[in-house]
């Protein structure tokens, strides 16, 4: 059955379940969703909606025929007439695609009223669907970019939609002999640039497609000379989380001809636009060749399709994604694939981290049916035992004030997304317990990415959401921090003789202004530089790490030269956002159910391989350690 005749048998369908009074205008798909639009859209109830849902086996969204929306002005004067003004609204966004207007406030309690009471009365105004959330404490540049493009290129984007509907519900013959294979392109026995190709006879699916930023030419992308791999062939992009050596290269495919969807979480679309927007920066300031342009980026945006944690989707005839916390980053997800009728499982690990973090809870252990588990590596290794997270935070507020009573400066370089914001917490409570009494400024990114933080606070832990929603305490809204917004600013924070505390990107010294901070600061004793991230192999901070005592640096005019390295040197790994060997273990002994086969990536070569060889000794399953450019039938 082609995707017409199958949208045509949807269609009457739910003309002849839909209630007597409906007015259903169009039926349509778009991108997983099977869109219902009507002009009565109130009457269609959750139960009919979720019965449909069941029976037809798709996702089914209601919205609001266009002819009855209100003009998005007049709405706006309908809503602020309605809600009282104690609820302090403070935005009202439109989405013509959805039929939704998202209505900011700091009291969302009052704009949905007694039992929902004053959203109904909105929504008999308006006709819009009222969606109630809180203002966010610090505005996010980058959410507003991505609203405003949405919102302009609206047309397109519906349109984008409803072709990638077509091709998901594209006519297919299942084959008797349905196999499942995957392909590492990147990421296998290594960090940086992870890609992995799923393939079954109808389906290709690309999880996560990065960057290896400490390294250039062809050894920083993923093997797209694979022999299987065509571009053109690609059905869905699916992002595991926002760090670029899980998603640097995505703007990259739509440049190379791909047209069809990303599937991540809210944040991870939000924070990794951040993130391509600050590599292509960082850059053309360092001369450097970039694969794809900020056109590319906002063709990227359009194509992203959000879903959330638990939510099943379609995102090809046979394969349904299923997102669950990876307690890695804010939205960082496990990646699980149901694929074909029940026949096979597959679930892809990301990033992830085994225990509560002060910012998130930790992984999701548990699934309804898994066969294959693909799992990251990065401390797998036998000694790869991290310190305890307490031990760790203490010893850094120790390093802190030692440097701080000397006249220095602590230099923290971080990874904007994650690291920075679970040292935020650590540094915030240090300060309000009196250990020091210093300014700790945010470079580079990390603000903004704060920002995109406090606008999805469902995604952080329960007791950072307690702080901000019950206690009206929002840690990262401190007097300490204090945000480095130019290079005249960096420069009066170098200069300066006031000891502090600088956050600043990269988290590697591969770029950005840790670089700059770090040239100037190494030479004096002084001064302290903690690493709290993973040092990737070839990068100047695993450089500095072994013990470097002078580094050759390349000034503005090209010209090299020595920086002696004289500030204190500490690494911390207690703050990591991976899991480390026991946690790893652990995550394998919780998993439920366990697999037939475990795969162990991202990680080097010992570290893949000795987990890998643990792993069969404990569990009797089929473990390996792949290479790059090897492909497995799992099934």
């Amino acid at each position: 059955m082609s995707a017409e005749e199958l949208l045509n048998q949807i269609k009457e369908e739910v003309i002849k379940r839909a209630p007597g009074n409906a007015v259903i205008t169009d039926v349509q798909f778009e991108g997983p969703e099977v869109v219902i639009y009507a002009k009565n859209p109130e009457i269609f109830t959750n139960s009919f909606i979720k019965e449909l849902a069941r029976d037809l086996k798709k996702r089914i969204a209601i919205r609001p025929d266009p002819s009855v929306l209100l003009d998005p002005e007049i709405a706006k004067k309908k809503i602020l007439e309605i809600v009282p003004d104690d609820a302090e609204i403070t935005n009202c966004i439109f989405d013509a695609n959805t039929g939704e207007v998202i209505i900011e406030s700091k009291k969302p309690g009052l704009v949905i009223g007694k039992e929902g009471s004053t959203l109904e009365e909105i929504k008999k105004a308006i006709r819009w669907a009222p969606k109630p959330v809180r203002t966010p404490p610090i505005p996010s540049e980058t959410i507003k970019a991505i609203r405003a493009t949405l919102y302009r290129e609206r047309a397109d984007v519906k349109e984008i939609l409803r072709r990638i509907g077509r091709r998901i519900h594209r006519d297919i013959k299942i084959r008797e002999d349905y196999w499942v294979r995957v392909s590492f392109l990147g990421g296998a026995r290594e960090v940086g640039r992870t890609c992995l190709y799923l393939q079954t006879p109808d389906s290709r699916v690309l999880i996560d497609c990065g960057i290896n930023i400490a390294v250039e030419g062809d050894r920083a992308y993923p093997h797209f000379d694979a022999p299987e791999f065509s571009i053109e062939e690609i059905d869905a992009v699916v992002i595991t989380h926002a760090h670029l050596d899980h998603c640097g290269f995505v703007p990259g495919l739509f440049r190379y001809g791909y047209d069809g969807p990303v599937y991540c979480t809210r944040p991870t679309r939000d924070l990794m636009t951040l993130l391509f927007k600050d590599y292509l920066d960082i850059a053309e300031k360092e001369g450097k060749d970039v694969p794809y342009t900020a056109k590319d980026i906002k063709t990227c945006v359009k194509h992203t399709i959000p879903i959330d944690y638990g939510v099943t989707t379609d995102i090809t005839p046979t394969i349904k994604l299923t997102l669950h916390n990876a307690g890695h980053i804010l939205g960082s997800a496990i990646a699980h694939c149901h694929i074909g009728d029940g026949q096979y499982n597959i679930a892809y690990t990301g990033d992830i981290k085994f225990e509560a973090s002060r910012l998130l809870e930790p992984a999701v252990c548990q699934f309804p049916r898994l066969e294959t588990l693909i799992i990251e590596s990065t401390y797998g290794s036998f000694d790869d035992v991290l310190p305890e997270k307490e031990e760790t935070e203490k010893e850094l507020l120790k390093i802190v004030s030692e440097t701080l009573q000397r006249g220095g400066k602590v230099l923290i370089p971080v990874f904007g997304v994650g690291r920075a914001q679970e040292l935020m917490l650590v540094l915030e409570e240090g300060y309000n317990q009196g250990v020091f009494n210093a300014p700790v400024y945010l470079d580079g990114m990390i603000w903004e990415a704060t920002a995109i933080h406090t606008a999805y606070p469902e995604y952080l832990s329960k007791v950072i959401r307690n702080r901000i929603f019950h206690e009206g305490d929002n840690p990262f809204l401190s007097e300490v921090f204090k945000r480095v917004g130019s290079t005249n600013e960096r420069r009066r924070v170098i200069d300066s003789d006031e000891p502090c505390i600088i956050l600043a990107t990269s988290g590697m010294l591969t770029g950005g202004p840790s670089v700059e901070y770090f040239k100037n600061l190494a030479p004096d004793e002084k001064n302290t530089l903690v690493f709290v991230g993973y040092q990737a192999e070839g990068t100047l901070g695993r450089k500095v790490q072994k013990g470097w005592k002078e580094i050759p640096i390349t000034t503005k005019n090209g010209k090299t030269k020595s920086i002696p390295i004289k500030m204190e040197i500490h690494t911390l790994e207690g703050f990591s956002g991976h899991s480390d060997r026991k946690q790893l273990i652990k995550y394998l002994r919780k998993l439920k159910p366990m697999p037939e086969r475990i795969l162990m990536i991202h990680g080097e070569a010992n570290k893949c391989i000795d987990l890998a060889s643990t792993a069969y000794k404990l569990f009797k399953r089929e473990t390996r350690a792949p290479m790059n450019l090897d492909s497995i039938r799992v099934k």
